[in-house]
């Protein structure tokens, strides 16, 4: 049984704080659907109200960190110390149908020992309300959900392969892209899924319950917390030429060993 460190504590609480919200606010979707405005426009305030809740629960608990965060931006905290990279609800648009498929993501950044900007992702979590399933992950201390040890999976033939992905929308991404790599990949895999919230396909990669996962055109809160899980689950992260950065927003490529090799070269080939 593995047991929370304090950072990771205080980082649940805040998630579960945030989330108990999530779900009452989601709860409320079915009426206001006769309104074209009205959904958006409370989502957007249950979106910045869970915001504000992480913000609170997490600058009291380590009152000198930086944040990065969708709605309200970069805040500068001790250059010196770490900081907070949040996505109070990743899946908007699934919340605003009233899907029950989204998450809160919250990743902790080193700063470099030299001063010149922002290193490795040391701590993250993904947390899912309606589930109530903590994903979590330490550097060197491995992947979990609640107290059960994650691991990718052991699949190694892409036949055999389920594979996530994003598909770009409304102006979003590079549609011609994604069809030059689906082109590649579809065939050779035995399906693809988008489920819509890109936090919970990484975790889900490194819970196993995906083989492998790519996107392009994410932000840093999308991928912080899951690139973590996947490399501390013993997967492989990169972007679409092969590189690994502590984190993938831009393209990422995620897998076990075997399968990461194999659809980075059907990836690499689609893209020449």
């Amino acid at each position: 049984m593995s047991m929370y460190s304090g950072l990771v504590r205080v980082m649940e609480k805040a998630a579960r704080k945030a989330g108990g919200r999530l779900r009452r606010d989601f709860g409320e979707i079915e009426h206001l659907q006769v309104s074209r405005k009205g959904p958006a426009d409370f989502v957007s305030k249950a979106d910045m109200r869970a915001e504000r809740t992480l913000y609170d629960e997490l600058l009291h608990a380590r009152p000198d960190w930086g944040f990065v965060l969708e709605e309200a931006g970069i805040i500068e905290g001790d250059p010196t110390k770490p900081r907070w990279i949040i996505d109070p609800l990743d899946g908007t648009s699934n919340f605003l149908h009233g899907l029950p498929h989204f998450a809160i993501s919250i990743a902790v950044q080193e700063p470099k020992l030299d001063g010149s900007g922002w290193g490795e992702v040391t701590a993250g979590v993904v947390y899912q309300p309606i589930t109530d399933e903590t994903f979590w992950a330490e550097k060197s201390r491995g992947a979990w959900l609640q107290d059960a040890r994650l691991r990718v999976s052991a699949r190694s033939s892409l036949s055999d392969a389920l594979i996530a992905t994003g598909i770009p929308f409304q102006g979003a991404g590079d549609p011609s892209e994604w069809m030059k790599i689906y082109g590649a990949i579809g065939p050779q895999v035995a399906g693809i899924r988008r489920f819509g919230a890109a936090s919970l396909d990484l975790a889900w990669v490194a819970a196993g319950r995906y083989d492998g996962f790519w996107e392009s055109g994410l932000s840093d809160w999308d991928t912080a917390a899951g690139c973590l899980l996947i490399r501390e689950a013993g997967g492989f992260v990169s972007d679409y030429r092969g590189r690994s950065q502590p984190i993938h927003a831009k393209q990422v490529l995620a897998a076990n060993d075997a399968l990461h090799s194999k659809l980075h070269k059907l990836l690499a080939g689609a893209l020449k």
